[in-house]
C-alpha cells in the first residue's frame, strides 16, 4: 500500500507552474475522454459478453464445444498489439482496402473503414476484453440459473424475453465483476490510447513524465486517476445498495441446454464464429504473415536474450507473488478482522492502473535511495551507495503490487473448495500449522496454485505501462519491444514479439481450460 499512499498524498502538495497550466487547459479534456472511453467500452463489453455467455450456457448449437473455450482466446491478444495490427490491416495500403480495391473494385469510405481515434479504441477494447464478462457470466448461468430459467419457460416466456427479464437482472453480480475488470484494464491502458492519440489520464501521466519531465504533476494526475477509479467502484456499490441476489434455497443444479436446430442453430454458430474470427483469428493470421517477412532480420541472439529477460523477470515475480498469496490466504482462513483487512490491502493493486503503481513505486525507491545515501554518508562507508532505483527490484515490486490479486484469488478459491475439515483433522492429530499446510493443505490446492501461477505469469508478460516506466536502462521485455517497434512505425517487426506474447497466453488459456474441465469432473 505504500506506493499508493505516496501517490494519494501528492494531492495535498503545493502545485507547481506546470500543474496550473495542465489543470486550466487539459484536465477537463483528459477526464472527459477517459470517462467517455471507459463507460462506452463497459456498456458494449457487457452486452457482447452477456449475449455470448447466454448462447453458450443456455443453448446447444453446432460448434458449441469449440466456442465454449475458444471465445476466451481474445484475452491472449493484448489490446495494444491488436491496435497496431488492425490499424495497419485497415489502412489504405493494408490487406483489407487493397483487396476491396484491386480484387472487388470497391472504393471504401476512408472515415468509416479506418481504425483511428475513439471509435477504433472502443471497437478494439470491446473485441479483446469481452471475455472477462463472458467467462464470469457463463459460469454463473451454467451453475446457478437453472430453476429461474425453467420457471420462466413454464410461465410461457420465450428465449429473448427470458434473456432480457430474467438472465440480465439475475447476472448482475457476475456482470458487475466482469465489467469492473474491463474498466480497470481500460483505465490502465497506455498502448492503445497513445497509438490512437486519445487524451486519457493515463496517456497524460506518461506525457507529463517523459515529455515535460515533471514528476510532481505526473503524480498529481495519477492521484486524480485513482480518485476516478475509486469513484466508479463506489458508484456501482451505491447502485447495488439494498438489492439481494442470493438464492432462496441452497439446492442448485446445472442448467440443461436447449437444442437449437435449423436457422437458429446456424445463426448462433455464425455469430460466435464472426466474433471469434474478428477478436482472435484474423489478427493472429496477419501477425504470422508479417512475422514470415521479418523473421530473418528480427530473430537473432539479442532477441533470444530479450525473450529470456521477459520469462525470467516474469518467473521471479510470479514466484514472489504466489509465496505471498499462499501466506495471506492461509492466514485469512482464521476469519479474523485483521486477516480480512490484510487480504483486501494486498490485493488492492489490481484495481489501480499500472501507471499509478509505477509512479508510486518509483517515488518509494527514490525515497529509499535518499535514506540509504544518508545512512551511507553518516557511517562513512567506503564506495558508492547502491542505487535501488536503477535495479530490477523496482520492476519486480511493481509487478508484485499490481498482480498480487490474480495469485491470491486463485489460492483463495482453492481453499474454499477444499473446506476446513481436512485441516482441522490434521490439527486434532497433533500436527502444527506449518506441517499441516505442506502435508495436507498444499496438496489439495496445488491445482489452484498452478492456475494462479499461469494467470499471473501471463499478465506480467503482457503488462506494458509498468515495464515502460520501471524497467532499468537497456532492459526490454517482449511487451516494450513490440510497443517500441509499433511506435516507430516498424509494424512488421513488431509481429514477432507480439506473436510470442500471444503464444504464451494461448498455451496458458488452453491449460486453464483443461484444468477447469478436470475440476468440473
Amino acid at each position: 500500500m505504500l506506493p499508493i499512499f505516496f501517490v494519494f498524498l501528492s494531492i495535498f502538495d503545493a502545485p507547481n507552474e506546470n500543474w496550473v497550466q495542465i489543470r486550466q487547459y487539459l484536465v477537463k479534456e483528459y477526464i472527459a475522454q477517459t470517462l467517455q472511453l471507459t463507460l462506452t467500452v463497459a456498456v458494449l463489453t457487457g452486452l457482447l459478453g452477456v449475449t455470448l455467455a447466454w448462447l453458450v450456457a443456455v443453448f446447444d448449437f453446432p460448434g458449441k464445444r469449440f466456442f465454449r473455450w475458444a471465445l476466451v482466446l481474445p484475452l491472449a491478444v493484448p489490446p495494444y498489439i491488436a491496435a497496431f495490427t488492425y490499424s495497419t490491416m485497415f489502412s489504405y495500403t493494408g490487406v483489407v482496402q487493397t483487396t476491396l480495391r484491386n480484387g472487388l473494385g470497391i472504393i471504401p469510405n476512408q472515415e468509416l473503414i479506418t481504425f483511428s481515434s475513439m471509435r477504433g479504441a472502443v471497437t478494439l477494447f470491446t473485441l479483446f476484453l469481452f471475455p472477462y464478462v463472458y467467462l464470469i457470466t457463463k459460469s454463473f448461468l451454467e451453475r446457478q440459473s437453472a430453476s429461474y430459467i425453467e420457471n420462466a419457460r413454464l410461465l410461457g416466456r420465450n428465449g429473448w424475453s427470458i434473456f432480457i427479464r430474467v438472465a440480465i437482472p439475475l447476472s448482475r453480480p457476475p456482470l458487475a465483476s466482469g465489467i469492473s475488470l474491463v474498466t480497470f484494464e481500460v483505465l490502465s491502458d497506455y498502448g492503445v490510447t497513445s497509438y490512437f492519440g486519445i487524451h486519457t489520464v493515463s496517456t497524460a501521466i506518461f506525457q507529463t513524465w517523459f515529455g515535460m519531465y515533471d514528476a510532481d504533476s505526473a503524480m498529481r494526475l495519477a492521484a486524480w486517476l485513482m480518485v476516478i477509479v475509486m469513484g466508479l467502484f463506489f458508484m456501482e456499490m451505491l447502485i447495488r445498495k439494498r438489492r439481494a441476489y442470493s438464492s432462496t434455497t441452497s439446492k442448485s443444479r446445472p442448467l440443461t441446454p436447449r437444442r437449437l436446430t435449423g436457422l437458429r442453430g446456424m445463426s448462433a454458430t455464425t455469430f460466435c464464429l464472426l466474433i471469434w474470427c474478428a477478436s482472435f483469428l484474423f489478427p493472429l493470421l496477419q501477425l504470422i504473415v508479417w512475422a514470415s517477412w521479418t523473421f530473418d532480420t528480427v530473430w537473432d541472439a539479442d532477441f533470444v536474450h530479450l525473450f529470456y529477460q521477459t520469462l525470467s523477470v516474469a518467473a521471479v515475480s510470479t514466484l514472489i507473488i504466489m509465496v505471498f498469496a499462499l501466506i495471506v490466504a492461509a492466514t485469512n482462513r482464521s476469519r479474523s478482522t485483521a486477516s480480512f483487512l490484510l487480504s483486501k490491502a494486498v490485493t488492492a493493486g489490481y484495481s489501480i492502473p499500472g501507471a499509478i503503481i509505477a509512479i508510486g513505486v518509483l517515488v518509494v525507491f527514490l525515497w529509499l535511495d535518499k535514506v540509504w545515501a544518508a545512512v551511507h554518508h553518516g557511517f562513512a562507508i567506503n564506495g558508492t551507495p547502491l542505487v535501488l532505483s536503477l535495479t530490477l527490484a523496482m520492476l519486480v515490486m511493481g509487478y508484485v503490487i499490481r498482480f498480487m490479486a490474480t495469485g491470491y484469488n486463485a489460492v483463495e478459491v482453492g481453499f474454499e473448495k477444499t473446506g476446513r475439515k481436512f485441516t482441522e483433522a490434521s490439527r486434532m492429530l497433533g500436527h502444527g500449522m506449518t506441517r499441516t499446510f505442506f502435508s495436507v493443505d498444499f496438496p489439495l490446492i496445488k491445482g489452484a496454485v498452478m492456475s494462479g501461477c499461469i494467470l499471473t505469469f501471463v499478465e506480467i508478460c503482457k503488462e506494458l505501462p509498468l515495464a515502460l516506466i520501471l524497467r532499468p536502462f537497456n532492459f526490454e521485455t517482449l511487451a516494450t519491444k513490440a510497443y517500441r517497434y509499433a511506435n516507430d512505425e516498424q509494424i512488421f517487426k513488431a509481429s514477432i514479439p507480439s506473436l510470442l506474447i500471444i503464444c504464451i497466453s494461448f498455451i496458458s488459456v488452453y491449460v486453464m481450460h483443461l484444468l477447469d474441465r478436470k475440476w468440473d469432473k
